[in-house]
């Protein structure tokens, strides 16, 4: 039996806001929206894509899962990423790490890493 990873799904207040975020983070599109429901990605065939859903209750503790984003030049992505709204996070990491923890306007956390070139690395 063969399995993919299709997509991960955030629960969201404010769907579009929180998807034009991450497509602007990404550099992504809306691939699907309904009033419950936004999908986005780089393509309807790349997988794996985000899917928005709406929930009532806030966020009240840290996340049990999170994104991790690789980018060529850490400092500039960290700094590009907060002026669309992120916000650095403390999770407890301590100074001595390679990675910065932010949260997107909704507070879930993802990490921006240091430039990665396998998933050992």
């Amino acid at each position: 039996m063969a399995i993919s990873f299709h997509q991960l799904v955030v629960d969201a207040h404010d769907l579009p806001a929180l998807a034009r975020f991450w497509c602007r983070v990404l550099d992504w599109r809306v691939l699907f929206e309904a009033e419950d429901e936004i999908v986005i990605g780089s393509d309807i065939h790349a997988r794996p894509g985000l899917c928005f859903v709406p929930v009532g209750e806030r966020k009240t503790g840290k996340n049990r899962l999170h994104i991790d984003l690789a980018p060529d030049d850490q400092a500039a992505e960290v700094e590009r990423i907060l002026a669309l709204g992120a916000r650095r996070a403390d999770v407890g990491q301590g100074e001595d790490i390679s990675w910065v923890v932010l949260a997107d306007p909704e507070g879930n956390e993802f990490c921006v890493l240091r430039p990665k070139t396998s998933l050992l690395d």
